[in-house]
């Protein structure tokens, strides 16, 4: 018997007055937390929603997305987090294909109507009963007509509650996968899932009651990476949260200094935005000596990226692997043995990992390209609603994650690329990432995007985005040249588009197939 909530609640139970969240000036204790989450529970109970029910959930990083979250759960209920970049339409699928009975949403901001999304979403939903509005402030009365707040919701009602005991294999949270190859799909995870990859992270970060971290949050809650491995797993150690609703790299600095920030976990693209924003007015010696761990996770890490980072921070970046599939935490780089740059690590605690062909058959020998394969106790039950997808994915347990990697030697693995990113280049396979190492070498290159576009010669080519370092000059010409010099001919861009940004997630990766979509815009003349 068992149930996620356990993680807010034993550290409640030990440490009530430790403070949880920081969010600006305000501070919340676990037991205030705690509370919070028990009168979201009793609210859901008295909307007659219990065990196995889905509560949908669009919020950022703010003190009521871990009091909803835990709410939901202590309720016996199933969560559901939203992407909270979501438009109308995509709310409504979201809560039409989850089968959600009711919807928190943040009320939002004035460039991010967050409210009025969920709205418009909820009111076209065909099963979702009610809506509530979680406002910034609670005095404030809900701005948007026909919809109640959440403050007002659950004023009356009391702060303790029983939880709802669930079994194991229940489930907990449904996240949804981008859909970057088709509609997005829900991926079930239980309460076994979500609670063992917690601690796996706590395993791996040697986090300790006993030596209390400060975590900055700057991954969004809704999803995976930020929800298991900074909050679930900071707070079943009773680790001080601090909130960063919208990833700023001058802020986030700000907060390490300021809160002697232990641990930060983020993408590639955040930790290259940090190297970016140091300045004389950051104090980088106190960073250095609060700062005990970085993580990334998401997307691979570019060597230089991770480089640059322990020169000027001393402290070497752990980087890791995992998908929505797996909760996340798969693969990472062992704290006790040296770490290899580029390298995602080895399986965690209780995960095999093999490669296999297209055919599900192993792929032998270092150093071989294979399909990542997972298995253990991270891995999803399926996707809700749809076993002809999950059957697609999943055999005898095993996962295909879509992701080519090799293993060396060692039992390191490596991320070659994203399967469906892989460039044919007139028969040769080429690798985005290999090429987007290499350019990341160049004085000039901040960060690069390598993608293929449709060439009828070569069926497809080579072409490279690039962001140039602050003052920096180079032809595309030049950098062309350059790369020609350094890998074999198959492989380099025979064209460089300079950009001042990239199209990025919520959660910070490359939207490489938005890259794609407009150069083949382009070549259509729109």
């Amino acid at each position: 018997m068992l149930n996620l909530s356990v993680l807010l609640e034993d550290s409640v139970r030990r440490y009530p007055d430790r403070v949880a969240l920081v969010f600006g000036t305000e501070r919340l204790t676990y037991a205030h937390l705690d509370a919070l989450a028990n009168q979201v529970a009793n609210l859901l109970a008295a909307r007659g929603i219990g065990p196995g029910d889905k509560v949908a959930l669009s919020c950022p990083n703010i003190p009521q997305f871990p009091a909803v979250y835990y709410g939901i759960l202590k309720a016996g209920a199933i969560v559901v987090p939203l992407n909270i970049l979501l438009k109308p339409r995509e709310i409504t699928y979201h809560l039409d294909d989850s089968g959600a009975a009711l919807y928190f949403c943040f009320e939002g901001t004035d460039d991010l109507p967050m409210g009025e999304y969920g709205r418009a979403g909820f009111d076209n939903a065909a099963g979702c009963r009610e809506m509530i509005l979680l406002t910034a402030d609670p005095d404030t009365s809900s701005p948007i007509p026909g919809v109640g707040t959440l403050a007002r919701a659950v004023e009356t009602r009391p702060d303790t509650f029983d939880t709802v005991v669930r079994e194991p294999g229940d489930t907990a949270v449904i996240l949804y996968t981008s859909g970057t190859t088709g509609r997005p799909k829900g991926a079930e995870l239980t309460h076994a899932n979500m609670l063992l990859n917690a601690l796996t992270a706590n395993r791996l970060f040697d986090s300790t009651p006993l030596r209390p971290d400060t975590y900055l949050l700057t991954l969004p809650l809704f999803h995976s990476f930020g929800q298991t491995v900074t909050m679930n797993a900071g707070l079943s150690v009773g680790a001080t949260l601090v909130l960063l609703p919208r990833f700023d790299a001058k802020a986030a600095l700000e907060l390490m200094v300021g809160e002697d920030i232990t641990v930060f976990a983020g993408v590639p693209t955040m930790y290259w935005a940090l190297l970016g924003a140091v300045d004389d007015t950051v104090d980088v010696d106190r960073i250095s000596r609060s700062l005990r761990r970085a993580i990334s996770g998401g997307a691979a890490l570019p060597v230089e990226i991770h480089a640059q980072f322990e020169r000027r921070f001393g402290v070497r970046i752990l980087e890791g692997y995992g998908l929505s599939e797996t909760s996340p935490l798969a693969v990472f780089s062992d704290p006790e043995r040296d770490p290899r740059p580029g390298s995602i690590g080895v399986p965690v605690w209780g995960i095999e990992a093999k490669l296999v062909d297209e055919h599900w058959n192993p792929v032998l020998g270092d150093d071989q390209v294979g399909e990542l394969a997972l298995r253990g106790h991270n891995v999803m039950k399926g996707y809700l609603g749809r076993p002809d997808a999950t059957a697609e994915v999943m055999r005898d347990g095993w996962f295909r994650t879509g992701d080519l990697a090799r293993r060396d030697e060692d039992g390191f693995y490596y991320i070659v690329d994203r399967a469906k990113d892989l460039i044919v280049r007139g028969g040769f396979n080429v690798y985005p990432r290999e090429i987007e190492e290499v350019l990341m070498t160049h004085a000039a290159v901040s960060l690069a995007a390598v993608v293929g576009v449709p060439d009828e010669r070569h069926g497809e080519e080579v072409k490279a985005f690039v962001i140039l370092e602050p003052g920096a000059r180079i032809t595309e010409t030049e950098l062309i040249d350059w790369c020609k010099d350094q890998m074999a001919g198959y492989k380099y861009p025979r064209s460089v588009e300079f950009t001042a940004a990239l199209p990025m997630t919520a959660t910070g990766k490359i939207l490489k197939r938005e890259l794609v979509s407009a150069v083949v815009d382009q070549v259509r003349g729109r």
